[in-house]
């Protein structure tokens, strides 16, 4: 392994912020903050949002701050990427940032009912032949809706053409509500604040003058009344 990542995987280990939870645990226990983020960890009862594949974390530390008022969590299964958000985020002191370590598929063993009040998907992997894993599928969905406040927030920003019909196609037939949607974020909204925070890779995408994609939506209440 090489000596960068190392030295990024020790000094993970010093973050407060940065949590690495057992898998093994995850399921038998759930999550120690479970249903706790805000009394145990936050200290306050201000909304929590997740960024889900989140990498580097660029959105969840952009996100958190434009808006101090507000509780964010990057979570990612790739501790070397999860490095340079949680290094910035503690080099600034910024005390409405966390990171996770694991799985996305673990988010009802990681977080209460009604715990998260958005949740962010940037440039997700497409997955072109596993719809399960589709972080817009209903698989991922029934997931969601176990952490999410029944008026919670969905958003999608994605370089993929095919993710972005796929994800349409799952909100019309399950009567999901759009918000928000464009085909071309920074031609058609290059004031709004989606706009105004972008990856490293999106930089490079739009560079080579690839369209980026945007939708915001609510889900269907009747799925929270299972």
């Amino acid at each position: 392994m090489a000596k960068k990542k190392l030295k990024k995987f020790a000094e993970n280990d010093t973050f407060p912020n940065l949590f690495q939870p057992n898998y093994h645990n995850l399921l038998e226990k759930g999550f120690h903050l479970r249903g706790k983020w805000h009394r145990e960890f936050f200290k306050n009862d201000n909304p929590i949002i997740l960024e889900l594949a989140c990498g580097k974390g660029e959105y969840t530390v952009g996100l958190a701050k434009l808006h101090p008022e507000n509780n964010y969590i990057g979570i990612d299964r790739q501790g070397a990427r999860l490095w340079r958000g949680c290094k910035t985020s503690n080099e600034e002191k910024m005390s409405n940032v966390a990171f996770l370590r694991t799985h996305i598929q673990y988010l009802p063993q990681l977080f209460g009912e009604n715990e998260i009040s958005e949740i962010w998907i940037t440039f997700p992997d497409p997955q072109p032949k596993k719809e399960r894993k589709r972080l817009t599928s209903n698989n991922m969905i029934d997931r969601y809706v176990q952490v999410l406040k029944p008026d919670g927030i969905m958003h999608l920003k994605t370089d993929s053409e095919f993710f972005y019909d796929f994800t349409l196609e799952v909100i019309e037939e399950n009567n999901h509500n759009i918000l928000t949607q464009t085909r071309d974020l920074y031609s058609e909204m290059p004031q709004s604040e989606v706009a105004s925070i972008q990856t490293y890779y999106e930089s490079i995408w739009l560079e080579m003058g690839k369209k980026i994609h945007y939708l915001k939506y609510k889900l269907n209440p009747k799925l929270f009344q299972k």
